[in-house]
């Protein structure tokens, strides 16, 4: 048993070693085999790749030859050109010359006409003194004294002739400029011949229905009479179907009494504490509204740039009149005018306009300041640095100042265009109103006063004291003395009425 287990060992084990002998040879047959084809692959590279440098070699020298072959070719073909170019060069070198030598002929010849002419004109000087000399021998006279001799006698010849002429030039250039002169002024007026606003002295407001006036008026009147106390403004409800009048010689308390009187119709809301609510309101939206004003004739004319305080004090015009013309629209229609002249006579345009626009804006504080609209003018714009030319063309509109430049003249002239054209003014319309503002001025200068009205076109005055200052005795004097004064310093068509209001309100609050 261990004999054959041991010849099992043997036997494998040679079996083994011979398999591992057998498999080195093999492995060495490989390799030998491998190394062979391995070199012969190297080989067969190295002829390809030496027959591929020789073909590259071989190619690189045609492309070089072929590219000195074209080298020489350009070169060969540069200096034919060179030596065409230089052909040509010598022949207008030649042809210089040619001209050069031409020239110099001709300046030689140019040279020796000179001298010629030059001999001409001694021979021609010298044959002109010769005649002037046997002439003045004959004449018995020099050349000065025979020009002047020539001269009387053509001018005692034509003396009568000239000055006939020379008159009929002047009237016809006079005519002339007098004609051209209506023309623009005829098409100035035209162009801007606007009628007045009807409303001088009363405004009225539709109303949606008649039953307004009874809320209007209120119960016993309380309302109207509490409207007219806030206002200053006469009501006047009558039989006319949807519309209420409202009268003051005032144009900012009637604007100011139409904005409230419309509110407290679209409200509803119509008694004394509201109405003076909202007149209190109308007052305070005034500026708002004179701004706008002056906003639009500053557009409508095409003046911009102004100081925005100007303007606001410029809005103040359209609430002021003169002789029935609202100043505003006067001071617009001006400045239309002004541009159209000075276009026509070559001035500035700007500065007339300007100057015509603002010539009357001293007359929006006239009440408030001392002095002439024109001196009160001139002190608010150079207040905000307004141009030197423009002041100089809005100070002589009234010829308190000289003519300085041509656009002063021109405000001038459109100033009386616009305040001369037929329908313009009313003379007695701006009497009218100074009256009612001298009652008012005279009642106001009272001590005690807070605020008086002249209402009933000036056939009332009704005068508002402190209760505080004022006693109802002292009420009852001041209504006499007042009576008294109107009489001594006033002068007024028939009789005025002199009411003097004297109103305890007391007022507490519950909380």
């Amino acid at each position: 048993m261990n004999l054959t287990l041991f010849t099992f060992v043997a036997l494998g084990g040679g079996v083994l070693l011979f398999g591992g002998i057998l498999g080195y040879f093999l492995r060495v047959l490989l390799l030998l085999g491998k190394k062979g084809s391995m070199e012969l692959t190297i080989k067969t590279r190295m002829v390809e790749a030496e027959s591929k440098a020789s073909r590259i070699v071989t190619e690189a020298g045609h492309k070089a030859n072929d590219l000195l072959e074209e080298t020489k070719r350009q070169i060969a073909e540069k200096e034919s050109q060179l030596h065409k170019l230089e052909e040509r060069l010598l022949k207008k070198d030649e042809l210089l010359d040619k001209r050069q030598v031409d020239i110099d002929k001709e300046v030689e010849g140019i040279k020796q006409k000179i001298v010629e002419v030059k001999e001409l004109k001694e021979r021609l000087e010298k044959s002109r003194e010769e005649a002037e000399s046997k002439l003045a021998s004959i004449a018995k006279l020099s050349e000065s004294e025979a020009k002047e001799e020539l001269f009387r006698a053509v001018e005692k010849k034509s003396e009568e002739d000239i000055m006939v002429r020379m008159q009929k030039f002047e009237i016809q250039a006079e005519e002339k400029l007098d004609r051209r002169a209506k023309d623009i002024l005829a098409t100035c007026i035209q162009r801007v011949a606007n009628g007045n606003a009807a409303e001088v002295m009363t405004t009225s407001l539709p109303i949606p229905s008649d039953e307004v006036k009874g809320k209007i008026i209120g119960k016993e009147g309380r309302n109207i009479r509490a409207f007219e106390r806030v206002t200053g403004v006469e009501v006047l409800i009558d039989d006319t179907p949807g519309v209420i009048v409202l009268s003051s010689f005032d144009s900012v308390r009637r604007h100011v009494a139409r904005a409230a009187l419309d509110t407290l119709i679209k409200d509803g809301r119509i008694q004394p504490a509201r109405i003076e609510e909202v007149v209190e309101k109308a007052k305070k939206d005034l500026d708002k509204i004179m701004r706008e004003k002056a906003e639009a004739a500053l557009v409508e004319t095409g003046l911009f740039n102004l100081d925005p305080r100007l303007v606001a004090i410029l809005g103040r015009l359209h609430f002021r009149t003169s002789y029935g013309q609202n100043v505003l629209v006067h001071s617009t229609e001006m400045a239309h005018l002004a541009g159209m002249l000075a276009t026509e006579l070559g001035a500035d345009v700007q500065v007339a306009k300007t100057g015509a626009l603002l010539h009357d804006i001293g007359k929006a504080v006239d009440h408030e300041v001392q002095g002439t609209h024109v001196e009160i003018g001139r002190k608010i714009l150079q207040k905000f640095g307004v141009d030197n030319k423009i002041v100089q063309a809005m100070q002589s509109h009234h010829e308190e100042y000289p003519y300085e430049t041509l656009e002063s003249i021109i405000v001038q002239t459109a100033d009386a265009i616009s305040g001369g054209r037929p329908g313009a003014r009313r003379d007695s319309v701006e009497n009218y109103l100074k009256r009612l503002t001298d009652l008012e001025a005279l009642a106001n200068n009272t001590p005690g006063v807070e605020k008086s009205y002249a209402i009933a076109a000036g056939r009332e005055i009704r005068v508002f004291v402190n209760p505080q200052t004022i006693s109802d005795l002292d009420a009852l004097k001041m209504a006499q003395d007042l009576a008294r004064r109107i009489e001594a310093e006033l002068r007024y068509p028939g009789e005025i009425k002199v009411c003097v209001i004297r109103e305890t309100r007391v007022i507490e609050h519950a909380r």
